[in-house]
């Protein structure tokens, strides 16, 4: 029985392992500062307390929770050559990676619909989209992220490990495992399909769908609005990487070999979105530059007394 796997790292020469590893702890960097700078802003700021930049102070918490499950074990393990990880550690890892994917899934599909009603219903916002309302969905996210994370996580690891205890990946993930697996894995390939359907593809039809109406409100727009509105274009291009990759990866029959591929388009998923969405949806806002630059001008007079 295996009693600890084997990770992979991101390249075979010493040269190019460093390389990689320093590309993608700068990215957890940026990624770390960026998402803190929204969440201290977002908190600090009192013209900031709705519902929008609650939801994008969620989003920032949990993509600095995201990137931390993979990034750093992984720059470590490919710069130290010490790849290997205990069971508990993968069954964690899996766990978190799984719990953080679904809760960002819910929470992109949260904020198209608050732009939507934003944009589309803007006389019935404020009684749509309140204060308790954004506190429940939130829980609720965050309660329904444990039970699915928990469901697949539990399913992966009553299979057992007799074969090699290599994974073909720098971090643990269920498609993996299921690869490295001498039980019968159809019941898990089969659960997976089914998530896979139901949350990326309904979150994907359901955020596409907000966009398309938030697009046809805006063509209705006068010529100087709607640039704002379709500043969300980036958006849509953010979470189709976001669910297509991942599609990709979990979707892939067990019996597939794993590729270099598969390495790719895991760093779409874990890393990419945590690090463009301070970008895409705070950075280039209006609203949040000025209070970044309000609360940058209190913190300097603060000093100064």
């Amino acid at each position: 029985m295996v009693t600890e796997f084997l990770l992979m790292g991101f390249a075979e020469g010493w040269k190019l392992r460093f390389l990689y590893s320093m590309l993608f702890l700068l990215m957890f960097l940026a990624t770390l500062l960026g998402n803190l700078l929204i969440v201290t802003v977002t908190t600090a700021d009192q013209n900031l307390h709705t519902p929008m930049y609650f939801f994008l102070r969620n989003l920032s918490i949990l993509d600095m929770c995201y990137i931390s499950v993979t990034v750093p074990n992984a720059c470590v393990n490919s710069l130290t050559g010490n790849r290997a990880i205990s069971v508990t550690g993968c069954a964690a890892q899996i766990f978190l990676v799984i719990y953080c994917a679904f809760v960002e899934i819910l929470f992109l599909s949260i904020m198209a619909w608050d732009r939507y009603v934003a944009i589309c219903q803007p006389l019935h916002y404020s009684t749509i989209i309140n204060v308790r309302l954004c506190v429940q969905m939130t829980v609720a996210s965050l309660l329904s992220g444990l039970v699915y994370a928990g469901v697949h996580t539990g399913d992966t690891f009553l299979l057992n490990f007799c074969g090699s205890n290599t994974v073909p990946q720098f971090f643990c993930d269920v498609p993996s495992l299921l690869r490295l697996s001498c039980s019968d894995t159809s019941s898990n390939q089969l659960s997976i399909l089914v998530s896979a359907v139901f949350v990326c593809g309904g979150s994907f039809v359901f955020i596409a769908m907000s966009y398309v109406r938030i697009f046809s409100a805006v063509l209705k727009f006068p010529a100087q609005k709607q640039g704002k509105a379709f500043t969300c274009v980036p958006h849509v291009l953010v979470v189709s990487i976001f669910l297509s990759s991942m599609a990709c990866v979990y979707l892939r029959p067990a019996a597939a070999t794993a590729t270099i591929q598969d390495m790719v388009l895991s760093v779409f998923y874990t890393m990419v979105p945590p690090f463009l969405n301070p970008v895409l949806y705070s950075l280039r806002n209006k609203q949040v530059k000025e209070a970044v630059r309000r609360v940058i001008l209190r913190k300097v007079h603060s000093g100064a007394r």
